[in-house]
């Protein structure tokens, strides 16, 4: 099992001496006058390559902002995104666009797959927008890590939400891209299926040295990460290396989360 998810020589990824992602000096702020709302406050911050990272504070803390900046879904307001040593702040949509398809891969809580394609359709899907081949050795490795060989047919309205989830994981990690952002991964799944789509994040990591920035709410999720950050009133306030539910949650604790 863990043979599979071994990256191919030749495979690139984000130049040595790069972070995988980076912030610098982030503000991000919505609206303006007296009804702006500061979501980040000067957030620097680095993911280093083939580390699996949670993001973790109390409501309205800003992580779900800081991933969409990183991610490039969101513009900043000022200070510097880059990714694999490419600064995305200031890019324009069309390049954006490109890069998002070509170098990042995404998971998000609510699946976000086609009701009318079958689990090999939607993981298949990226490619086929970027009017790319797909590797079908790399595809058959994906899909047996994560369990889906005898549900490929199959239509979301089939699977389980753990098995919906999955296909999802294997959709972002078919094109190979150099970071996999996952918002709220298990939002909406059970304790075992939950379990499952985080065992299979942690080993693309450990295996084939994918990397990954996680939101999270949820401590237990976080444990399964190398380094969990976080977040207060918009600012980086702390850091936990091998985390454990118990230390991640007197963390939080202790942030009032």
């Amino acid at each position: 099992m863990t043979s599979m998810l071994s990256r191919a020589p030749g495979d690139a990824g984000p130049p040595a001496g790069h972070p995988a992602v980076a912030a610098a000096d982030v503000v991000k702020v919505y609206g303006s006058g007296d009804a702006a709302v500061h979501a980040l406050r000067g957030v620097s911050v680095t993911f280093a390559k083939g580390a699996f990272t949670a993001i973790m504070g109390p409501s309205g803390s800003g992580k779900s902002t800081l991933m969409h900046c990183l991610a490039g879904l969101d513009a900043v307001t000022s200070g510097r995104i880059t990714l694999g040593g490419t600064e995305i702040t200031g890019l324009g949509d069309r390049r954006l666009t490109l890069l998002r398809r070509e170098r990042v891969g995404f998971v998000f809580q609510s699946f976000n797959l086609l009701p009318m394609l079958t689990a090999e359709e939607n993981i298949l899907l990226p490619l086929r927008l970027a009017g790319r081949r797909p590797d079908r050795a790399w595809f058959d490795r994906v899909v047996d890590v994560v369990g889906l060989r005898d549900r490929l047919t199959h239509r979301p309205g089939e699977l389980s939400g753990g098995q919906q989830q999955r296909v999802a994981c294997a959709r972002a990690l078919v094109t190979r891209p150099e970071v996999i952002f996952a918002d709220e991964p298990t939002g909406n799944l059970d304790s075992r299926a939950g379990a499952e789509v985080l065992d299979f994040l942690r080993l693309s990591v450990r295996e084939m040295g994918q990397t990954i920035v996680m939101v999270t709410h949820d401590p237990v999720a976080a444990s399964y990460a190398d380094r969990v950050v976080f977040l207060h009133d918009g600012r980086i306030v702390s850091e936990l290396a091998a985390p454990t539910p118990q230390t991640v949650l007197d963390r939080l604790k202790a942030l009032g989360g």
